[in-house]
This record gives C-alpha cells, structure tokens and sequence, in this order.
C-alpha cells in the first residue's frame, strides 16, 4: 500500500515554486502559545494545489475556539479570486448567552476578521464570507445540559502577492491566529489599542 505522506511530498515537489515558498512560510511562521496547530488533510477540488491548517486555543484542557485555514492555488489565476492564491478560513466559539443575542454581533466579528488582516498591515482583496449564529437547546435524556450558544466564521479573501508572486502567508496566518484569540476572548498578544473588544470567555478566566 502506498504510503499517503509519501503522495503528500510527492505533489507538493511537482507544485509550482511560488506555492512551495507559501507553504514553508507557514510552516515557519511563530505563533503565541495558547494556539496549538498542525496540518490537516487540504480538499482537493477547490484548487489545482492546496494546503490546509487546522488550530485551537487551548487554555489547560480547554479548547476556547477553534478553526480551519486553508491556502488554494491557482497558477493560471481564478477570476473570482483577481489572483492565483486564495486564504479559505472558518472559525468557531462558544458564546455567552447575552453575547449571543447582541444584533451587532456578525458586524462585529467580521470587523475583528478584517481589522486583524489591516493590524498587520496586509493587502488583500475580494474578501466575502459569513457569520452565523447557532444555539441548541437540549430535551430528553440530555435536558440537564444548559443552552449552549456558538458563533461561526467563514470566509475568504485574496492576499496580494510579492516578489516572486508569492503572497506573505505567514503574516496571513498570523492574521488569522489574531482573529482565533479574539474570538476565544483572549487579550491581544502585545500591548496595543485599548479599545479591543474580545469575547467574553464562557469557561472562566485566563490562566495566562
């Protein structure tokens, strides 16, 4: 039997160069240490190359949120992206019930998506996406759970290339990484604006 890594190394040898650069970027980039990440199986009828992360904050057991980042590529270039690379992201939370019911919140956190790109000052185009809501209610033999509220996240954006038409996926990433502590209600990295607003963590305070 084949041996499925050994297919893996040997397609990303045959992609082209520019997509191999992006790729050891993220595998490189240094993340803070509340999110753990690793690589995941990437889908593979969404681009001709693709490569995909997936990663959650993690406060002792605890997982805060968690979410999906996934690099395309398209050499020939794609019209709907106005670029060869695309970042594919979703993104989830549990939520505060009060948090939950703010008719501001999908602003909200597509801002928090958008402000993390412009934070660390990426040019990207043609994002889109959604924000959803879900609450779950529990009857029968699991009526002893307690209403439970989440947010989701997903969305898309074009990251604009640089020499070598390679886009800064690193720094991308790290976008995203924001975004994923954000969400998760922890406070920002470094000291910076004081105005951040950031989810209201639903399994008690930081240790950190």
């Amino acid at each position: 039997m084949d041996d499925p890594k050994e297919g893996e190394r040997d397609a990303m040898e045959a992609a082209p160069l520019p997509f191999r650069a992006a790729v050891d970027a993220l595998k490189a980039a240094r993340l803070r240490p509340q999110i753990e990440i690793d690589p995941t199986k990437a889908p593979r009828r969404l681009a001709p190359f693709a490569y995909a992360l997936e990663a959650a904050v993690v406060d002792g057991d605890e997982d805060l949120a968690d979410g999906r980042l996934i690099l395309l590529h398209d050499p020939a270039g794609h019209d709907a992206w106005q670029g060869s690379f695309r970042m594919v992201t979703l993104v989830r939370a549990e939520l505060e019930a009060e948090m939950a019911s703010d008719p501001l919140l999908p602003d909200v956190c597509w801002s928090w998506l958008t402000g993390a790109l412009q934070a660390r000052g990426l040019s990207y185009g043609e994002p889109s996406g959604t924000v959803t809501r879900a609450s779950s209610h529990y009857f029968g033999g699991l009526s002893e759970r307690p209403p439970a509220s989440q947010i989701e996240i997903r969305a898309s954006w074009t990251p604009r290339e640089g020499l070598g038409g390679v886009p800064d996926t690193a720094s991308h990433l790290a976008s995203w990484c924001d975004l994923l502590a954000q969400i998760a209600g922890l406070p920002p990295a470094a000291p910076g604006d004081a105005s951040i607003v950031t989810l209201p963590q639903r399994r008690g305070p930081q240790s950190r």
